[in-house]
């Protein structure tokens, strides 16, 4: 199980249809599979006797009570999410959902889609709907100039295309 961060407070509860079907994926998942696997050898461990120097069950203990922690955050955030189900009737705009090309002050093309917080992914490009760069795009059109206030300092951005490639395959 890797590590995941709960989103910020405050942060925005809207999610892509894949997204929301991932994390309900993840809950039964970790509910019917991974949980009673880990309650299993937590019953092995405890039958081994002295539980103060048994490391499979100190193990077990913890990793039963992560797979917990994450069951109970994820009962509560499914059903408080808002799935964006339908692409914008402006698709030359940067809305949720928007896969966006960039080009940065150097001309270096970047991509990015626009996300929940719930379901964020750097290797893939997927920035929260909350990120700083995110927030200076929405509304932003096709050839629009921006400057987005990032940790390295305001970097400036000009929006090459705009793309609702999942969004729009979910209304068929």
């Amino acid at each position: 199980m890797g590590r995941w961060r709960p989103p910020q407070p405050g942060s925005t509860a809207i999610i892509t249809p894949d997204g929301h079907k991932q994390l309900k994926e993840e809950l039964d998942h970790l509910w019917r599979t991974v949980r009673p696997e880990v309650v299993r050898a937590l019953a092995a461990a405890a039958a081994e006797g002295d539980r103060s120097e048994n490391a499979e069950y100190t193990y077990r203990k913890k990793q039963l009570g992560e797979i917990d922690r994450r069951v109970r955050y994820l009962s509560k955030r499914i059903p408080s999410l808002r799935v964006a189900s339908a692409a914008p009737t402006d698709r030359r705009a940067v809305f949720f959902g928007a896969v966006i090309e960039l080009e940065d002050e150097q001309g270096k093309s970047l991509v990015y889609r626009i996300v929940g917080p719930d379901e964020t992914d750097a290797p893939k490009g997927w920035i929260s709907i909350d990120s700083p760069l995110a927030r200076a795009a929405l509304k932003k059109r096709i050839d629009d100039e921006f400057t987005a206030q990032l940790p390295a300092g305001p970097t400036v951005f000009v929006i090459v295309d705009v793309r609702y490639d999942s969004i729009a395959a979910s209304e068929t």
